[in-house]
C-alpha cells in the first residue's frame, strides 16, 4: 500500500511505536525511529488481494499452514523495519515478536500488489529488508495494471527472478504448496487492450 512520511518525524523507539500502533485507527510502518503513515488502496489493489487471500485459504485449508492479510504486523528483526505486507503465509509454526501475537518474524512467503506510489520502494529498499529474513523463500510483486507478476525465489545466497505473464499463467509457490491461476488473482477485473500487450509491443 501507499505510505507517506508520518507529520511527525520525532525518533521512536521500537517499543513506542508498537505501544502507540497497537491503540492507533490507522495503520503505520515504522523504520529506524520514523514511523510512516499508509494510505488507503484502490478497488483493484483490495480485489486483487482478497483474491490472493482466498485462493490461499482455500488450498491452506486443514494444512499445518496459515496465511495473513494486511493487518498482520510484520517485523523484519536483522534491519528493525515494521510493515504490512498485503499477504504473508507460511507453513509451520507462526512465530510472533511477543505474546500480543500481532507482529510476525518468519513468513516464508510475501506478496506485495504494486501501487504506483510504492512501487519503487516495494522493488527497491522494501525488498531489501525482506531479504534479511532468514524464512523468506518467496517473494512476489503483483501488477495492477495488467495480468504480470515478478515471483522472486531464493536459492541458496542468490534470488532468482521468474516473470508471469497473462490470464492462462500459474504462480506456483512450493514452499507452500499452493498454486494461483492469473485468472483467479484478477477475477473481476478488466484491462485495457494496450495492457494486455507486451512491453515491447509497438501499440
Amino acid at each position: 500500500m501507499s505510505t507517506v512520511l508520518a507529520e511527525n518525524p520525532s525518533y521512536l523507539a521500537p517499543e513506542e511505536y508498537l505501544a502507540a500502533e497497537r491503540e492507533a485507527a490507522t495503520r503505520s510502518e515504522y523504520f529506524n525511529g520514523e514511523v510512516y503513515a499508509m494510505a488507503g488502496a484502490s478497488r483493484e489493489h483490495n480485489q486483487i488481494t482478497f483474491n490472493i487471500a482466498g485462493g490461499l485459504h482455500a488450498q491452506l485449508r486443514g494444512r499445518p499452514c496459515v496465511a495473513y492479510v494486511n493487518d498482520m504486523r510484520l517485523k523484519v528483526s536483522e534491519t528493525g523495519l515494521y510493515a504490512y505486507p498485503d499477504v504473508m503465509a507460511l507453513c509451520g509454526e507462526p512465530h510472533f515478536e511477543d505474546s500480543a501475537a500481532d507482529t510476525l518474524t518468519n513468513p516464508s512467503v510475501i506478496i506485495e500488489v504494486l501501487s504506483e506510489s510504492t512501487e519503487r520502494y516495494d522493488r527497491g529498499d522494501k525488498f531489501a529488508h525482506y531479504r534479511r529474513l532468514a524464512s523468506l523463500r518467496d517473494y512476489v510483486l503483483v501488477s495492477q495494471r495488467r495480468p504480470r507478476l515478478e515471483h522472486y525465489t531464493r536459492r541458496g545466497e542468490d534470488w532468482v527472478l521468474h516473470e508471469i505473464d497473462g490470464l492462462d499463467a500459474v504462480l506456483r509457490l512450493p514452499d507452500i504448496g499452493c498454486e494461483l491461476p492469473l485468472a483467479d488473482i484478477y477475477d473481476k477485473l478488466t484491462f485495457a487492450v494496450t495492457a494486455m500487450l507486451p512491453a515491447d509491443h509497438p501499440a
